[in-house]
Formats: structure tokens, sequence, C-alpha cells
């Protein structure tokens, strides 16, 4: 057992290292990646957010927190520059959990397009609002008015990875095997991003379960407590070998977001530097060019300022 975990773990040790980059260089490079600030849309982008970071964004639904994540995600795999466009992405993948069942990968593609036709100075087709896959027409020819890239954005999406739990146990299963996917990954594109959305959707399952062994099997019990620990260890491990920025959203109604504090421990077990995010609605029917508004406000760090925003398939934009 003990030999096993130490192959694994030089083998580890070894893919860090790029062709006959000296060691070094390796951990120069490490270095300065993991420092430097990561690019995000807003209100995201008001604290400077760097690989190993974890940032819980709670809120209310809706408040957009998913929103939130796509429009970060596409930022992420969308590259800097395409065949003489530039698209200010970093290129890399997302590894996304979908612990609440509810997520549409068509709302990360319709983003996308948009990102992608934006860039290339063309309008968004309407259709795409109604799902019609065809919609998203490309034009073969090269040049500045070509409207997307098909290629670019199957090579996106490729680096968008999807996975979704229905429960605890599931969520731990693959948590457990992302050390070797995300290895095998490295080896031709960096993860920037570990998106988590709705990290608390199996609570409450979780505690009546262990109500229930309370009452009866106390190992059933103390399997729950492991299961949960099992899950911070596991997530602790994949930062440190593979070092990731963390999003986490969380649900909360408006009478929790009064006493923000409970909050703040969620994560905390992690042990790394952890920031808090609100998201809630500006007030009821206010719109913006019949998008919804919304507030932001961040808890850790404390910041005196609240960020007005909407966020349509096009982006997020700060009012």
């Amino acid at each position: 057992m003990g030999g096993g975990g130490g192959e694994e773990e030089e083998e580890e040790v070894e893919g860090w290292l790029e062709g006959e980059e000296s060691a070094k260089a390796m951990l120069s490079r490490r270095i300065t990646r993991r420092e430097r600030p990561l690019l995000l849309p807003p209100p995201l982008d008001r604290v400077p957010l760097r690989l190993g970071n974890v940032v819980e964004i709670v809120g209310p639904s809706p408040s957009s927190k998913t929103h939130l994540l796509i429009q970060a995600a596409v930022n992420c795999i969308l590259p800097k520059e395409w065949k003489g466009v530039n698209y200010g992405g970093l290129g890399n993948l997302v590894m996304f959990f979908d612990l609440d069942c509810r997520f549409e990968i068509l709302r990360l593609s319709q983003a996308l397009k948009h990102r992608i036709m934006e860039a290339n100075g063309s309008r968004a087709n309407p259709n795409w609002e109604q799902g019609d896959a065809d919609a998203f027409n490309c034009n073969q020819k090269k040049g500045p008015d070509n409207e997307c890239d098909r290629e670019l954005f199957s090579s996106c999406m490729r680096r968008f990875m999807y996975v979704r739990c229905y429960d605890s146990l599931e969520f731990l299963t693959a948590l457990k095997t992302l050390h070797y996917q995300l290895q095998k990954e490295r080896e031709t594109h960096g993860v920037d991003f570990l998106m988590i959305d709705s990290i608390g959707a199996f609570y409450w399952i979780d505690r009546a379960s262990t109500s229930v062994a309370l009452k009866g099997n106390n190992r059933k019990c103390h399997s729950l407590q492991s299961v949960s620990e099992s899950i911070i260890q596991e997530i602790r491990k994949l930062l440190l070998v593979h070092p990731m920025l963390v999003l986490a959203t969380k649900a909360a109604n408006l009478g929790e977001l009064k006493s923000p504090l409970s909050h703040t421990e969620y994560l905390y077990e992690l042990q790394v530097r952890k920031q808090d995010l609100w998201l809630f609605p500006a007030c009821e029917d206010s719109k913006h060019h019949n998008s919804p508004i919304y507030l932001s406000q961040w808890l850790l760090p404390s910041l005196s300022l609240s960020d007005k925003f909407i966020v349509t398939d096009a982006g997020v934009s700060t009012l």
C-alpha cells in the first residue's frame, strides 16, 4: 500500500515538469501562474482572485448565481486569440459540478456563441433563445466578416468538463476520479476553475439521514459524517496538486442573508483563502432593458460598496 502511494506521488511530481524543464523553472512557472489574478466578469473582478482561492457565492433563487458561473466559464474556455481575432479568454479547462441537477448546457452554449460573434463584430441570432441549434450558421470563408467559427466553438465546449451528481456519495466518487483525469488533461490544457453549483444541495438530505441514524444505527451516522469529511479532503488534495480557483454557489433566502456570518463557515474546513460574495435581486420588478437587476456585496474581503449588474447571454454588465 505504502509503495503504491509513493509511485503515484512520484508520477504526479513528474507530471508538473514540461519537457526538459528544470525543477527551479517549474517552481517559478507554477508560482507565477498561481499568483497572477484571473480574468473574471463583474462583480467577481472586484477582488484579485487567483488559483487556490475559494469563493462562496451566496444568494436566493433567482439571483444570477449560475449565470455568473456560466460567464466565468466562458471567459476560461475561450482562447485569448483565434485566427487573428482577440477573444480575451484564458483557453483553459473548467470542471463544473452540477449538484442540484438543473444546469442546462444550452445556456452555456448560447453565452459562448454570443461572445464569439461579438468578438467577430456580428450580432447574435435571436433564434438561439429558442434553442435552435441550426441557427448557429457559420460562414466557412476566412476573414473579418465571418460570423463565427464552428471549430472554435467545438474546441471551447470540449474544455468544459461537466459532471452531474445526485447525492453526496456520487459527488465524493467523482472527486476521487478527478486526479487522473486532470493530470491527463493538463498535458494539453491548464485547469483554472473548479465550479460547484449549489454546494449545499445535499445538506438537508444528509442531515435527515443522520437524524434517522441517531435513533438507530450509529454506524450509518458516522458514515455520513465521514463522507462529508472525505469530500473536504478530496477538494483540498485537488487544490494542492492542481491549483484552481473554486467558485461554489449556495442557495439562501433573503432572511438568511440578514445574518451573513452564518454562511462564512460553510467551506472553512478547506483551510484556504476563502472569499464570500452575496447576490440578491435589486428589488421586485426592477429591470434594465427587460433584464432583471441584481446587487452584489463582498463579505470576505469586506468592501464598502455594492454593485448593480445585469446578466444576459452577451455577458455581465455593471450599471
